[in-house]
């Protein structure tokens, strides 16, 4: 199989396309889009976002030390975008959006009110990497829409139709194809065929 090479970058795709809400210290809220984010540790559990010195909300992380990562759904994806080409140097993007701030139980930051999950972050570490700083922080909290448990508790990705991005595109992800450990049990159905209730209906 013969393999083209390229300069180095940045193609380690698809990544999730999250909303990152903030506030500075004197509580003025913003929100925007990034795809620079993910876990980096268990115990103690610990997430991150690059974001660029020149972007509106990075004094709001430097001031307060304190952000929410929002996970995004398929039906949001105008919003999405739109929080990632706006500025809020320009625009509310909250009114803009529609989108609905509301308190986040641990941090002093908004969460957004229409995603299915929020991840309360508190940072402990700045990374000054180059174009991106990487804000490194604890996750304090998580809150989670409970229209996505199932009558166990369990959330369920698939059922929240969660937004991802890849090479300058947003993508919907595929149905589920296996859970961990599948590929060493016997007998067993792809998740996709399970049914599950959510608030008394079977899915």
């Amino acid at each position: 199989m013969a393999k083209a090479v390229w300069k180095p970058g940045n193609f380690i795709y698809p990544v999730p396309a999250v909303l990152v809400s903030c506030q500075d210290g004197e509580g003025r809220r913003n929100l925007f889009t990034a795809a620079w984010t993910g876990t980096v540790c268990t115990n103690p559990p610990m997430a991150y976002v690059s974001v660029r010195p020149e972007r509106y909300s990075y004094h709001m992380l430097r001031e307060t030390g304190a952000f929410v990562i929002n996970l995004t759904t398929e039906p949001m994806a105008r919003a999405v975008d739109y929080c990632g080409v706006k500025s809020g140097r320009d625009v509310d993007k909250w009114k803009e959006t529609g989108l609905t701030p509301a308190a986040a139980s641990v941090v002093k930051a908004p969460l957004v009110l229409e995603c299915p999950v929020n991840v309360e972050c508190r940072v402990t570490e700045v990374k000054e990497l180059g174009s991106h700083h990487m804000f490194l922080a604890e996750v304090k909290a998580i809150q989670v829409d409970e229209g996505y448990l199932d009558e166990k508790g369990k959330f369920w990705l698939r059922k929240a139709k969660p937004l991802a991005y890849s090479h300058g595109t947003y993508y919907g992800l595929s149905e589920a194809l296996g859970t961990f450990g599948y590929s060493i049990r016997k007998n067993t159905t792809r998740p996709a065929e399970n049914k599950k209730k959510f608030k008394g209906k079977t899915v």
